[in-house]
């Protein structure tokens, strides 16, 4: 999903759609922050640190600019007979909360069981990335990973968990630093197996 134009959630079907800021304005926003944050923006040490902000947003948001689709759309069929589980542990997640914009970060394993044909391993781990890649809320990016994954793959089945310590809840408010959050979603057979459920929870290090 291009970032050229920006669609409040709130009514989406009839708001118009916002412009994307100008690399300048964002550099303005967050020297506005830096003052009322209670320090000066013009101070020696702190000149530089809009654009530094502008070019981490530009990597930690870089999902906006990605469609997972894409990376799911390269199939192949000759898997020599496999009938079983496909799954990846321990996938990286970076992503940030869209309530206070801080970061959670965490650990994902996704899984299908093929009907057909298979993808690539490192194509799943990149779906994980760009959504993570975006204001998120853990509910709804475990939710989107696995859609993507069905819509695209049309497995038999497909499991997500997401285990993730959020900052908004370890730096601020409660401070409960050692909390981690567990979010899945199951389809098809992994939501009517519990055997096979519980099998992927084992495999995961969570059953």
């Amino acid at each position: 999903m291009a970032m050229d134009a920006i669609t409040p959630n709130k009514d989406k079907a009839r708001a118009e759609p916002m412009k994307r800021p100008t690399v300048q304005e964002a550099e303005e926003a967050v020297r506005t922050l830096i003052a009322w944050a209670g320090d000066d923006p013009r101070r020696e040490g702190l000149l530089d640190t809009p654009k530094r902000v502008v070019n981490a947003y530009k990597e930690w948001f870089s999902g906006y600019d990605e469609d997972p689709v894409k990376y799911l759309s390269r199939t192949f069929e000759d898997v020599q007979g496999y009938d079983d589980i496909v799954m990846l542990r321990n996938i990286d997640v970076e992503s940030h909360c869209e309530h206070h914009m801080a970061p959670f970060l965490g650990k994902a394993y996704v899984a299908y069981m093929p009907s057909a044909a298979v993808v690539g391993i490192s194509k799943l781990a990149r779906v994980v990335e760009i959504f993570s890649k975006r204001l998120q809320t853990q509910e709804t990016m475990t939710a989107q990973i696995c859609d993507a994954i069905t819509d695209s793959l049309a497995p038999m089945g497909t499991a997500v968990l997401i285990d993730a310590v959020h900052e908004c809840m370890s730096t601020r408010g409660v401070h409960h630093k050692d909390v981690s959050t567990i979010t899945t979603q199951f389809t098809g057979v992994f939501k009517s197996d519990a055997d096979l459920r519980n099998r992927f929870l084992r495999m995961a290090g969570k059953g």
